[in-house]
């Protein structure tokens, strides 16, 4: 039986539509279903095109009910990805999904992490520190912003006179690269 993926994001999602698109074929697994807190977010009309299910829901929804849980058991989701996801992950769902809910991070862990911190406040950030690399991280969540356990990281070089542009287009194409495969070699070492 496929293995099952949910991706919850909060915008545009160009990360989800790698991993439809890695899974779209796949023997191993698929996406069930795409979550988001925006009714407006372009990771809809993205699931529409791969004709995947979506769900929008509400603060409330998440942290007051068990909707959502419920949702993701009757499907049967063995892992769900963050991706691109800004709310903080509840400890229902945690509680529910143990070791099974990842996040991408758009920096090296433990460097620039924590509450606010995402998308171009993060790219921002490594600018203003004047690192030498940035990349990403990929992780666990956990009760805490960006402290999971790290499954995977890579990086890049930053250039002098590198813009926060060609900063953030350097680490998109590191995301696009690897959290699809990550996600794979995750759900192969799952027991079924």
């Amino acid at each position: 039986m496929k293995k099952r993926i949910a991706i919850f994001a909060s915008g545009s999602g160009s990360n989800a539509q790698k991993i439809m698109e890695h899974f779209k074929r796949s023997p191993e697994a698929e996406v069930v279903l795409i979550l988001t807190n925006n009714p407006q977010a372009y990771v809809l009309q993205r699931a529409d095109n791969f004709e995947i299910p979506s769900h929008i829901f509400t603060r409330h929804e998440l942290y007051e009910t068990d909707d959502i849980i419920r949702m993701l058991k009757n499907l049967q989701v063995d892992l769900i990805v963050l991706a691109g996801f800004l709310w903080l992950v509840p400890k229902t769902l945690l509680a529910a999904f143990p070791n099974k809910i990842i996040n991408l991070h758009p920096a090296l862990l433990p460097k620039f992490g924590g509450k606010g911190m995402y998308g171009d406040h993060v790219h921002k950030a490594v600018l203003e520190a004047g690192e030498e690399e940035s990349g990403i991280t990929i992780h666990f969540a956990n009760e805490l912003f960006d402290e999971g356990e790290i499954i995977h990281q890579s990086k890049f070089k930053i250039e002098p006179g590198d813009s926060l542009e060609m900063i953030k287009f350097k680490g998109q194409q590191l995301e696009h690269q690897h959290f699809p495969k990550v996600i794979e070699n995750l759900l192969k070492k799952m027991k079924s």
